[in-house]
């Protein structure tokens, strides 16, 4: 009760920020981003658009990957109109497709351009049962599975960068707080409505690929640690807002629910106000392996805590995303492990 009134009030926590927040004002104090290149999924609209702009004022040079490409030039066109001396590069990708994402990787090098900022916020939430190309359910191949291969190949460009620019790199990950609400085994589940409709449930594919996000994010961490990269990577709740991803949920329940909630939703500004936090502050200088909401740290689920359960989905996900049939078969049918 406690933490809704202090949400619904805008309460500051110990970041000096709170749920009211905007992304502008967190950047305020920021180092200057002249220097930063910023590479940004889903930036063609919602909090990923407001991260851009934001960004571009800033003075980072972004990178907008995009599966409709007329809709990453209207972004890029907004944000010039704003700021004429913005930097912007935009590029095909379609997370959803494993091909795609490793053709953008070798585009992207082809520029030769340093990277040292990677902010993974494309989702979506289909509400339709689909299968991507590599055999994946789709809301899983495209707001975790693409994201875990963008990252795996952009890494050695990144810990390059950080290297020769002596500036440590970011990797923030947008999850949600939905993902508390998926239990049990997340590969298995994965296997069941990637084979078929039967088993699936919107909101529960939702949270398994959110809380996916969460722990790709406690791994990687870790071997970012072990590593001795001068890269940092952690993940964000950006909060309830309505942006397209919901939209797609149209109808009575989901406007009775928003008018019920109007209270609880963000702005688009101040629900991009802690990917950006995160990404740009300096009080967050080698911190890695986090989550954070309202632009402060905060505990995730039991589950999304568990540093097996994410190094049991990081084998997962390396065999996927590189033999993704056989991938599939090993860790779906394989035998309930005994506790």
């Amino acid at each position: 009760m406690l933490e809704t009134v202090k949400y619904l009030i805008g309460s500051r926590g110990a970041s000096g920020f709170g749920s009211k927040s905007t992304a502008e004002e967190v950047t305020e104090t920021c180092p200057d981003l002249r220097s930063i290149t910023a590479i940004i999924t889903g930036a063609t609209s919602g909090i990923g658009a407001e991260t851009a702009r934001v960004l571009a004022k800033r003075g980072a040079r972004l990178v907008i990957p995009a599966r409709n490409l007329k809709a990453a030039a209207e972004a890029k066109a907004r944000i010039v109109s704003e700021f004429p001396n913005s930097e912007i590069v935009i590029m095909a990708l379609d997370l959803s497709s494993l091909s795609s994402v490793r053709k953008f990787v070798l585009d992207f090098e082809s520029l030769d351009l340093p990277l040292n900022l990677l902010i993974n916020n494309a989702g979506r939430f289909a509400h339709h049962h689909a299968i991507s190309e590599d055999g994946i359910e789709m809301t899983f191949a495209t707001n975790y599975l693409g994201h875990f291969l963008l990252t795996k190949l952009l890494l050695n460009k990144m810990m390059e960068t950080a290297k020769q620019s002596g500036v440590q790199g970011r990797i923030v990950n947008v999850s949600s707080s939905i993902n508390g609400w998926f239990s049990g085994d997340m590969i298995r589940y994965l296997g069941q409505i990637s084979r078929s409709k039967s088993q699936y449930d919107a909101t529960l594919a939702y949270a398994l690929s959110k809380l996916a996000n969460v722990l790709h994010t406690k791994e990687l961490a870790q071997r970012l640690k072990e590593m001795g990269a001068n890269v940092t990577v952690n993940c964000v709740h950006p909060g309830i807002v309505r942006t397209r991803l919901t939209r797609e949920r149209e109808g009575f329940i989901t406007d009775l629910f928003f008018i019920l909630a109007s209270k609880l939703l963000k702005t688009i500004p101040q629900a991009a106000s802690t990917t950006c936090y995160v990404a740009t502050h300096p009080r967050l200088e080698n911190v890695s392996g986090k989550y954070f909401s309202d632009c402060n740290e905060t505990w995730t689920s039991k589950l999304g805590s568990d540093s097996i359960e994410a190094s049991k989905l990081w084998t997962a996900s390396e065999i996927m995303v590189s033999e993704i049939k056989k991938g599939l078969e090993t860790y779906t049918n394989r035998p309930t492990e005994r506790k």
